[in-house]
């Protein structure tokens, strides 16, 4: 890639509106993710590069909603570092596997997730949180690590799904859940940068332009997604899964 002014000016734009997005209900990468891979970038560098500007972005809006106190402090004390954990294995895992067979499963799962919160009014709107339970921390420790291990092996997506775990399992709103999700998001982006910076796949001087970038757009993300509430978190949510869905399906048919 040649940083010429034509393409600091794209990463700008893709950046600051990936994390825009992904400040609040996950699915940045649909935007940053192919950016990079367009813009010439070979898969890995693309990979690892968008992990350091992903990072940024994350610290950036868990930083929006600690300050708000839109977060549940003790649940993230239980789950970051198994978010950590469960990324670094998948960037290990992610260097030496094809990614193909996780495609159709990650679809379906998300086409259900589009269908259950599309169909359920009420989903995400009100907080039904009752406390942390043996039988909620028992689901959602390997949910975690699961969802950290996807993070570091592929990607798309990690957001909405640690979104949907917050509301569906621990009965969070959707703001509280956006909240916990990025915290659990920076913690599988630092562990999933960590592994990409020690295999030389992260071009440095293009992950901080669009960083920058992106740092802008998850502040403004995040605070917007705090005042405004559920009425603008849930749309989105509903927005981000279906073109999710509907680019990965396109993949699968037309790339494959």
């Amino acid at each position: 890639m040649e940083m010429d002014l034509s393409t600091i000016v794209l990463l700008a734009v893709f950046g600051f509106i990936a994390a825009f997005i992904d400040s609040t209900v996950g699915g940045g990468g649909l935007i940053s993710l192919p950016a990079l891979l367009g813009l010439g970038m070979p898969p890995y560098l693309a990979l690892g590069t968008n992990k350091l500007a992903g990072t940024i972005s994350s610290a950036t809006s868990s930083y929006t909603f600690i300050k708000n106190g839109k977060f549940d402090k003790k649940l993230m004390l239980i789950l970051f570092p198994v978010s950590l954990i469960g990324a670094y294995f998948g960037a290990k895992t992610v260097l030496f596997v094809p990614q193909e067979f996780l495609k159709i499963l990650v679809v379906i799962m998300m086409a259900l997730i589009f269908v259950y919160t599309l169909f359920n009014k009420r989903f995400g709107q009100d907080s039904n949180y009752k406390g942390l339970t043996k039988f909620t921390l028992g689901i959602g420790i390997p949910f975690t690590f699961l969802i950290g291990f996807y993070d570091g092996f592929f990607g798309p997506g990690t957001g909405s799904f640690f979104v949907f775990l917050m509301v569906l399992l621990f009965g969070y709103d959707f703001v509280i859940a956006a909240g916990n999700g990025r915290i659990l998001n920076l913690a599988s982006n630092i562990s999933a940068l960590f592994v990409f910076t020690m295999e030389g796949k992260v071009v440095f001087m293009t992950g901080l332009i669009m960083g920058i970038a992106m740092l802008l757009g998850a502040n403004l993300g995040a605070k917007m997604a705090i005042k405004t509430g559920v009425r603008y978190v849930r749309p989105l949510f509903l927005v981000v899964s279906i073109t999710l869905i509907v680019k990965m399906v396109y993949e699968l048919i037309f790339t494959s």
